[in-house]
C-alpha cells in the first residue's frame, strides 16, 4: 500500500487501527470456541456483559451505544436472550417504549459460567505482558475512541 500523505503518527495509527481489526476478528473466534459449550456466542457474551457491568438496569439503546454498536443488532440479540430467559424486561419509569434490560437468574448463572471459562483464557493470554505496557495501549485506544466519539457526535 502506497504511504503517501500520512505523518509519521498517522501512519502509525494506520497500522494500530490494522491490527486492532485482526485481534477484533481473533478475538470474536476464540470467544466463539470458549463460550461454545454453553450456548452462547462471541456476541450474546458480549451483549450478557454490558447488561451484567451496567449499574443498573438500561434500555437496549444505551447499551449499544456503550458497545459502540447499533440498536437493532443489539435488539436481535436481547429479544432472543429474552425467549430463552436469559434476559428480562421490566417497565422504563423515563420511557414508555424502551424497557430496561436486566439478566433473570438463568443469565447470572450462564454469564458466570462464561466468565469462569474466560478468568484462565485470559489468564494465559495475559502471561508475560506487563501491566504498564496494558495500561499504555488502553490509554491510546482510549484517546482514539474519544476523537471518534466526538467527531461523529455520539456512536451508532
Amino acid at each position: 500500500m502506497p504511504k503517501t500523505g500520512w505523518t509519521e503518527t498517522g501512519e502509525a495509527v494506520t497500522e494500530l487501527i490494522l491490527d486492532v481489526f485482526r485481534l477484533n476478528g481473533r478475538l470474536l473466534v476464540a470467544g466463539d470456541r470458549l463460550v461454545a459449550e454453553l450456548g452462547l456466542t462471541s456476541a450474546r457474551w458480549q451483549v450478557l456483559g454490558a447488561i451484567a457491568y451496567a449499574e443498573r438496569p438500561e434500555p437496549v439503546a444505551w447499551h449499544a451505544r456503550t458497545m459502540g454498536l447499533h440498536r437493532q443488532g443489539i435488539q436481535r440479540i436481547v429479544n432472543e436472550l429474552k425467549a430463552e430467559g436469559i434476559v428480562a424486561f421490566q417497565p422504563n419509569p423515563h420511557h414508555k417504549r424502551a424497557q430496561l434490560v436486566l439478566l433473570t437468574p438463568k443469565g447470572k448463572k450462564l454469564y458466570e459460567s462464561a466468565l469462569a471459562l474466560q478468568v484462565p483464557w485470559v489468564n494465559a493470554l495475559a502471561d508475560g505482558l506487563s501491566p504498564k505496557d496494558i495500561a499504555s495501549a488502553q490509554h491510546v485506544i482510549e484517546q482514539l475512541k474519544s476523537r471518534l466519539e466526538q467527531e461523529v457526535g455520539s456512536v451508532p
